[in-house]
């Protein structure tokens, strides 16, 4: 049986797509593949700002935690505070006449502006610089501004002081260089867990004159969860400490025996007095000053966001205890990156009783304080321990600039620029991050707390 074929339906078989039809199917697969790719990168850019926000948000979180902590231990020693000590007064009652301030016998508690000025760190003011007190010559009470110190900065300089005397960066663009218009604040406080408690039966002791009950040496032993006795070095200051007040002197320390003893030279101790033993009762503890009397000082650097020296740029929260001298247990670490402003304001309470919030600058300035030391040596600086609570405002970027935001997103509110409630672009505040080397398009939240200081008791 023969086959025919259709040569037209043939040809009909092996037709393909014409041009045109081509082209239409080409820009609707465009279309819609143009359609999927603004929805993917939306979407992209949309979770990339809820990452941003909500690391940004935990990092200031966490950075006023870490700045509060250390706030509220400011003037602290050891089970006591500077507190006011009731005492009798003319009328036959008790009266606040002055304050628990150790006191010095120790002839180079500071001795000049560094990072390790003897036993204190971080010290940015020499006897007898501007209306501060010459070096001392007879013992004396640890003044104010030696327990808290803040420092105010703009763009261009910190008042009362310059904090880089003290070793800190100076301010810049560059990285590792302080951060322009970020205030930096110092407090200074006894280590409570540190110290070797001095009486207790197998523990450390100590040796005294018959007559006189002055201390003239201190054998050491560590106790249950006391530090070796090799943390105090030959050359330290040591501090005697109980609830009630403490005594600051020198002398030589043999570490291979645990011996602490006094010094006779005056030029080691005033020749008016030396430290007298307290009572067992009362919990005494010695301490390094050198190491355990903790200064801490806060204040922002500027990093590579990448890490590789180069912009963008943003700023790190830094802590630095005991001038970040190794030697003295100290440190100087990075704690949250992101924070580009950091503004503080200090409650006090004045002579009158009366509580306002105030400069550094301000509070440097004022000779209107508390009751004062049992002896004075200056009226300069004395309100630094009528602190009884600090306002923290920090400003915290995303770190990683976002080019898609728009202009609305940019806006952000600080009330140290005096804009409490109202949200404006970068540009319009006083301090612009272009201003401190960093970029426009990034998110920004400020962050606020008001930490009360723990140890205020005037």
């Amino acid at each position: 049986m023969m086959a025919f074929s259709n040569p037209a339906i043939g040809a009909l078989r092996q037709r393909g797509v014409t041009l045109i039809e081509l082209m239409v199917a080409m820009v609707l697969g465009l279309l819609v593949a143009a359609g999927i790719v603004t929805v993917f990168a939306s979407t992209s850019n949309s979770n990339k700002a809820q990452n941003q926000l909500a690391r940004l948000q935990e990092e200031g979180r966490y950075a006023i935690t870490r700045l509060g902590t250390d706030l509220r231990m400011a003037n602290g020693q050891y089970c006591n505070n500077t507190g006011g000590v009731a005492q009798p007064g003319v009328s036959g009652g008790l009266a606040l006449d002055h304050l628990r301030s150790p006191k010095v016998y120790a002839v180079n508690l500071i001795n000049g502006v560094g990072a390790t000025s003897d036993g204190l760190a971080d010290v940015t003011t020499a006897w007898g610089a501007g209306s501060y007190p010459v070096k001392p010559t007879a013992s004396y009470s640890m003044p104010s501004f030696l327990f808290m110190r803040g420092y105010d900065c703009t763009a261009a300089a910190c008042t009362p002081a310059d904090p880089s005397v003290a070793g800190l960066p100076a301010m810049g663009l560059a990285e590792g260089d302080r951060v322009k218009g970020a205030d930096v604040v110092t407090v200074r406080y006894v280590n409570p867990t540190s110290g070797w408690t001095v009486g207790t039966v197998g523990g450390s002791s100590l040796t005294t004159d018959p007559s006189t009950a002055q201390v003239q040496a201190f054998t050491l032993v560590k106790g249950a969860n006391e530090p070796p006795i090799t943390n105090f070095r030959n050359g330290d200051l040591a501090m005697l400490a109980d609830c009630s007040g403490a005594q600051i002197f020198a002398g030589t320390y043999a570490s291979a025996t645990g011996v602490f003893t006094l010094s006779t030279a005056t030029t080691d101790n005033f020749a008016d007095g030396y430290p007298v033993a307290q009572q067992p009762a009362s919990a005494p503890k010695l301490f390094d000053v050198n190491r355990d009397f903790q200064t801490v000082t806060y204040y922002l650097q500027v990093v590579s966001v990448n890490n590789d020296g180069n912009a963008p740029f943003t700023g790190a929260l830094r802590r630095r205890v005991n001038g970040g001298d190794v030697s003295r247990g100290g440190s100087d670490e990075e704690l949250v990156r992101g924070m580009e402003r950091l503004d503080f304001r200090y409650g006090v309470e004045d002579s009158s009783g009366n509580t306002s919030f105030l400069s550094a600058t301000e509070v440097d300035a004022s000779t209107d304080c508390p009751p004062s030391e049992v002896t004075p040596i200056t009226t300069t600086g004395c309100l630094w321990r009528g602190v009884k609570s600090i306002e923290v405002s920090a400003l915290m970027d995303g770190q990683v600039p976002l080019y898609t935001l728009a202009p609305s997103d940019l806006q952000y509110s600080y009330s140290a620029d005096n804009l409490i409630t109202t949200l404006a672009a970068p540009s319009a505040h006083d301090i612009k991050p272009s201003d401190q080397g960093f970029v426009d398009p990034m998110l920004r939240r400020e962050f606020n707390a008001l930490i009360a200081v723990r140890n205020y008791n005037p």
